[in-house]
């Protein structure tokens, strides 16, 4: 890099004028440094590039192209199931939910060794690069994990920023931690990008516009990271040989100053865009220093230090990428990005100024059919109230008082639209349209109810049912997958209960219900072709598939902990079922089935095997199924139906064991996540959060933290992309899938016959689909003389589909 003349005689001129005004270049107090004046740099003359790079491509680490169903042939049935003799049933509607409960997160599910008999191992093969030790599990799913993937190299999200420890890489070749904040104008539209929907839209990573380092970073330092939370962990920038960290910078999700603590160093602010000026401004309150920085893309940035010994924070620019204190400082130094210059935004930003969060702490009440629930965060600093950012999902959400900490802060979030800036230390969010009244049967989102089954529709459903019951559930069950082998029990469970309580067959479904229960106890026994293992080095319960195989992308991944809720919901939702059908069942199976609830959603602490919530993000309103695999863009997830099954999943658990605490956190998070999905995946015409360009497409695809990519991991059919955020259809998808949604995506994709392209089991999968909409389309194609099983998915049964849609009113 070459720097002109000019930029020499100003830069000497500058370090003159800024010694005249310190004492040995240290600001003996906060507004010292206004003497020093603004400092002004020459651009270079060739200028690097500073626009950072974008994957085009999809990333498939971990990840496998097989669909999500067994697609081979079911086997023949060799004998009809013969129906037991039992007494008339008497059909009793599901219980509705009115519980009053004040912390719904303050008890775990349990606090027992996990209900393995394969005991626990202390090894994982995904390792721990530089985590300290601490005594609670360790989360896998969440934001900050490339901190300690691979080579440590890749950014991570805490909305609207994002970080990257720069490894002496960018323009300013510093080894500190890079911080970018991403605009709209700056996204890359693609393959294709003339075309609308365009097909997939990412943000450029690498651009560093402000970097934290210190004199003592450089060649042979380490990074680490401890305090590993559900919102938040502490990044810590070690020099080569040190034995502590210089730089520490706790990361929380929503932050809304980048902080950085320094412990006796000498700070250098690098910026790889270039600074163009460096203006110090009056402190905003006593003990802080204050300045706003220009960059050469034109942004401005606040910067303000505070020093534990209530000095000032003298900077001076020694280059174009290097701002340089004089000696060492103890404190911290945050910045924040000011879109526009505007003042009324910078006053917000001085009033929260000094205090920073450090973690985050989840309550919540439900009260029938209305919840609420609080994002607290621990902070530390001056003092002064916190700034954070909320997702449009928060801002429509929040209570009166929260609501009016909101300011005129807006950043551009990667993914999620506009974030917001908001004072206050907690918000609470409501909900007050809770899914209490779903349960096992049909839900209607008109009349949230049950539509009457037809004595027609009754034989229609009996004589699929003792046709797919008299199939070989424990053969279709005993797979190598524990995700295709969830799917076979929890259909036929579903297929059981239709039977038994939409046809008033009890003797075919307790016939049935001996068969699933049989097959079942293959994995509560951990008896199936690759046991579960409880292992400490993280704190889980994994297939031992990889370890077994070497293979780390087995059964999708599930030994790294990818789509942990997507395979564990079925075997809670078959479980679910079988319980309420035999309530003797349940003593015995408990343990085992709140195993895999803890595993994926623990809700507290104390639980000592699991860490809280493995999957779902309180912060994001959905879950990460991206395990412990580094990803240039960050987790992702690709099924949002899948996602609220296992929510339905455990609340109807709860149900069935009268866990009320469970029941409600599942009824809260199925809340969250239908106001996420419709703000972020599910794209109706006046979505304002996803860009204009792409929205057509109806359903993001797969939605990363830095990209949206309108395709699967297992192909690019309109049915499978469209279809992976349906599957399963079941009672809770009329609630997370609004029906105008379901409207102008059936307009984009399958009205008029194309539905009928779709092969295999894709295309019952669409018909059930359409029974939210349309129940009498779907019941007729299902009830139809000429229906062809092989429209029959391997996770799936005509008698449920025949079930759901005159359920919803399809056979009246």
């Amino acid at each position: 890099m070459h720097y002109s003349l000019n930029f020499a005689i100003a830069q000497a001129a500058l370090l003159s004028l800024a010694s005249s005004a310190l004492i040995n270049g240290q600001a003996r107090f906060a507004n010292d440094v206004l003497a020093a004046g603004p400092q002004t740099l020459t651009s270079p003359i060739a200028l690097a590039e500073n626009t950072g790079s974008v994957q085009r491509s999809l990333e498939t680490s971990g990840r496998t192209n097989a669909q999500p169903f067994p697609t081979g042939p079911i086997p023949s049935i060799t004998s009809t199931i013969a129906p037991k003799k039992t007494s008339p049933i008497v059909l009793v509607a599901q219980a509705t939910s009115s519980t009053t409960l004040s912390d719904i997160f303050a008890n775990p599910v349990g606090t027992g060794a996990p209900a393995l008999d394969t005991g626990s191992r202390p090894d994982h093969p995904a390792p721990r690069k530089g985590i300290s030790e601490q005594s609670t599990p360790k989360s896998t799913n969440k934001f900050y994990a490339n901190l300690f993937l691979g080579n440590q190299t890749n950014s991570v999200w805490t909305q609207p920023y994002s970080l990257q420890w720069s490894q002496g890489g960018g323009n300013a070749k510093s080894w500190g931690m890079g911080v970018s904040h991403i605009e709209a104008d700056q996204r890359v539209f693609g393959p294709n990008a003339t075309v609308d929907p365009v097909e997939y839209f990412v943000n450029p990573i690498g651009i560093q516009s402000i970097v934290f380092s210190a004199a003592e970073l450089g060649p042979g330092m380490t990074l680490t990271t401890d305090s590993l939370t559900a919102f938040s962990v502490n990044a810590n920038l070690i020099p080569q040989d040190a034995s502590s960290a210089a730089v520490t910078l706790p990361l929380v999700q929503g932050m809304g100053f980048v902080t950085a603590i320094y412990r006796e160093v000498t700070p250098f602010i690098d910026s790889s865009i270039f600074f163009r000026t460096i203006t110090p401004l009056t402190s905003p309150k006593e003990g802080v220093t204050k300045y706003k920085i220009l960059l050469d893309d034109g942004n401005t940035w606040l910067l303000y230090a505070t020093a534990r010994n209530g000095s000032g924070l003298a900077l001076t620019a020694v280059s174009n990428t290097r701002l340089q204190a004089a000696g060492p400082f103890e404190g911290t130094v945050q910045i924040a990005k000011n879109p526009g210059d505007v003042v009324s935004q910078e006053q917000s930003y001085d009033n929260a100024a000094g205090a920073y969060p450090t973690s985050a702490s989840l309550s919540a009440t439900v009260d029938g059919g209305s919840g609420s629930y609080t994002l607290s965060w621990t902070k530390e600093g001056n003092g002064s109230p916190l700034m954070m950012f909320a997702l449009p999902h928060h801002v429509q959400s929040m209570d009166p008082t929260s609501n009016k900490g909101k300011t005129t802060i807006q950043l551009q979030t990667t993914v999620k639209g506009l974030a917001t800036g908001v004072i206050g230390d907690s918000w609470t969010l409501l909900e007050l349209d809770l899914p209490t009244s779903i349960g096992f049967a049909p839900w209607n989102a008109t009349s949230r109810s049950t539509q009457a089954i037809t004595a027609a529709a009754q034989q229609a459903i009996n004589a699929a049912g003792t046709s797919e019951l008299s199939q070989d559930m424990d053969t279709q069950s005993n797979l190598n997958s524990m995700y295709y082998s969830g799917k076979a029990l929890s259909k036929f469970a579903t297929a059981i209960y239709a039977v038994h309580d939409l046809a008033g067959n009890t003797g075919l479904a307790l016939a049935g219900l001996d068969k699933l229960k049989m097959a079942f106890e293959r994995f509560s026994s951990n008896t199936q072709q690759f046991p579960l293992v409880h292992e400490s080095a993280w704190g889980g319960v994994v297939s031992t598939a990889s370890y077994t195989t070497g293979d780390s992308g087995v059964d999708f991944g599930n030994t790294y902990y990818n789509d942990h809720h997507f395979h564990w919901s079925y075997f809670i939702h078959a479980a679910a079922i079988i319980g309420y059908l035999d309530p003797s069942w349940v003593p015995a199976h408990k343990d085992w089935v709140n195993t895999l609830v803890r595993d994926a959603a623990n809700p507290s602490p104390a639980d000592p095997y699991f860490p809280v919530f493995r999957s779902f993000d309180w912060y994001h309103g959905h879950s990460w199924a991206k395990g412990l695999f580094d990803s240039g863009d960050g987790k992702d997830q690709e099924s949002t139906s899948e996602d609220a099954l296992f929510s339905y999943a455990m609340k109807m658990w709860g149900r069935t064991t009268g866990d009320t605490a469970m029941e409600a956190r599942g009824d809260l998070m199925l809340a969250v996540q239908r106001r996420a999905f419709q703000n972020y995946f599910l794209m109706e015409a006046d979505n304002v959060n996803q860009p204009a360009n792409f929205i057509g497409n109806k359903v993001t695809g797969i939605l990363f933290d830095n990209k949206c990519d309108h395709v699967t991991y297992f192909g690019a059919k309109p049915e499978f992309i469209q279809g992976i955020h349906m599957i399963p259809i079941n009672p809770s998808s009329g609630y997370t899938r609004n029906q105008n949604f379901i409207n102008e995506e059936w307009a984009a994709y399958f009205d008029r016959g194309r539905v009928d392209q779709a092969e295999g089991g894709w295309r019952g999968i669409l018909y059930s689909d359409l029974a939210l909409i349309d129940p009498k389309a779907a019941y007729d194609w299902f009830s139809g003389p000429n229906f062809d099983p092989q429209y029959l998915d391997d996770g799936a049964t005509l008698t449920w589909y025949l079930a759901l849609s005159a359920g919803l009113g399809g056979a009246a």
